[in-house]
């Protein structure tokens, strides 16, 4: 173990370490055990949400007993038209997964402006135990949805700045901490379906749901014991000072009205490659349950466990990937952020590629499973080029005083695209498979494209990051 120098951030809060842990401070991983266990209960509800709508809730006998269904199934088919189950569930995932990542933006805010980041984050955690399990009862399905959908905004945004929040301005560590960081979540993601997709297809809906709470009641234990290694937000002591009268609100100098339009220019190319990697849960569950033999030495496996993939690999590849990128850029030869970001879009379509020629081998039948392990293994490096990339470069170049809005706005860009993909599941039923997945593909090159066109100004507006 390593020791840091005391370093001092913009309003003056100094950073102690009492010793870093394999070269980072505590705290880091404090908010990777929250964020594993937060985790686990979301992608362990995630992996059973499609199939127990499709396969049990909306079953005419069992439908006509869930609070608002009626209103909401006729809201919906009012703009699309009438809806079997499978296209219904579709919406309503993409929905759900949508507004997971709006309300995060105002949780930013509410953090940013009044409750501060610790009491915003338990207030959350509390909101999303209460809606696990009122999963529970089936006529509560929905209320259930609102209440994970309000915690997980308060939540998200939070935690997620709480670990730019450990480092001091220009630490080179602070990547290969969201790295480190994005372990725990994937964690979380790889034990969910084997804890949550196993309990509710073997033993019944509702204790797979239920599992998923006591998950997030683990991860809000984790978060209240290990407050001492956590740094407060820079910005809460500016803002004391500020309400002692001893420090003047200051306006947004060119650099941050720059950099705060890059960021507004990255999420909004991102809308498109979460509407495509987000059919991990959707569609493409669909296709490992309906297309895909799991009987392996005559015992049927959970379809569900196809969820544990793409976390796995993430574990796995995670550290290779940092070790690639420190290798070159000893050499002067690591790309910037941008560019990693496009590269992610790009190995994305790749990996529907491979589901096109999945889809052409499989037919009507049902195909290995080799297919979904070597399309997770390119989407999941895809990913990794994208997603803990983004949620570093906010912590770096967005103003202190409103880190966590931004952050909620990284995540609202996840709102639209979670929403592009329900309505992009709503075509699986009407295309041929062949035709559904290369529309996937296309879709995420022009998204790599148009990162790479814009490559160069945001470069300008974002420095050297």
């Amino acid at each position: 173990m390593t020791v840091n120098s005391q370093t001092s951030n913009a309003v003056g809060t100094v950073h102690h370490n009492e010793g870093d842990i394999f070269g980072h401070p505590k705290g880091l991983y404090v908010l990777f055990l929250t964020e594993m266990w937060e985790r686990m209960s979301y992608y362990g509800m995630r992996a059973l949400l499609v199939l127990y709508m499709i396969n049990h809730l909306f079953n005419p006998e069992v439908s006509q007993g869930v609070l608002g269904f009626a209103q909401i199934k006729g809201a919906l088919e009012a703009t699309f038209g009438p809806l079997a189950p499978q296209p219904l569930s579709s919406q309503i995932y993409g929905l759900y997964t949508a507004f997971v990542y709006f309300t995060p933006f105002f949780g930013g805010i509410i953090a940013d402006r009044w409750w501060g980041q610790k009491k915003t984050v338990v207030v959350g955690g509390v909101l999303m135990i209460i809606g696990h399990f009122l999963m529970a009862a089936e006529s509560l399905f929905f209320v259930a949805l609102l209440f994970l959908i309000i915690g997980n905004g308060a939540f998200k945004p939070n935690v997620s700045t709480q670990v730019g929040d450990l480092y001091a301005p220009g630490d080179s560590r602070r990547d290969g901490s969201f790295i480190i960081f994005y372990m725990g979540i994937n964690l979380g993601a790889l034990i969910a379906p084997f804890i949550c997709g196993t309990l509710g297809q073997k033993v019944g809906w509702h204790w797979g749901f239920g599992a998923a709470g006591v998950g997030m009641i683990l991860g809000l234990i984790v978060y209240l014991f290990g407050q001492k290694y956590i740094q407060p937000h820079p910005e809460n002591a500016a803002k004391k000072l500020e309400s002692a009268g001893k420090l003047e609100k200051t306006p947004f100098t060119a650099g941050e009205k720059k950099a705060i339009w890059a960021l507004v220019v990255l999420c909004a190319l991102n809308i498109v490659f979460w509407g495509v990697y987000e059919q991990q849960g959707n569609t493409m569950q669909i296709f490992a349950d309906k297309q895909t033999d799991w009987v392996f030495f005559g015992w049927e496996m959970p379809s569900t466990w196809f969820q544990a993939f793409n976390p796995f690999f993430i574990m796995l590849f995670s550290p290779l990937l940092v070790m690639f990128w420190q290798w070159q850029a000893k050499r002067g030869k690591e790309p910037t952020s941008v560019t990693k970001m496009a590269l992610g879009c790009a190995l994305l379509a790749a990996a529907f590629g491979i589901m096109i020629m999945a889809a052409l081998t499989v037919g009507e039948g049902r195909g290995t499973v080799l297919w979904l392990v070597v399309t997770t293994l390119v989407l999941t490096i895809g990913e990794l080029y994208l997603s803990p990339i983004g949620l570093s470069l906010v912590t770096k170049v967005a103003p202190a005083r409103i880190v966590s809005m931004m952050m909620g706005m990284w995540f609202l860009s996840s709102f639209f695209g979670n929403y592009l993909s329900g309505y992009l599941g709503t075509f699986y039923d009407s295309m041929s498979r062949e035709s559904f997945f290369g529309m996937m593909a296309i879709l995420s090159i022009v998204a790599a494209i148009s990162m790479a066109a814009f490559n160069k100004p945001l470069r300008s507006a974002l420095g050297d990051h």
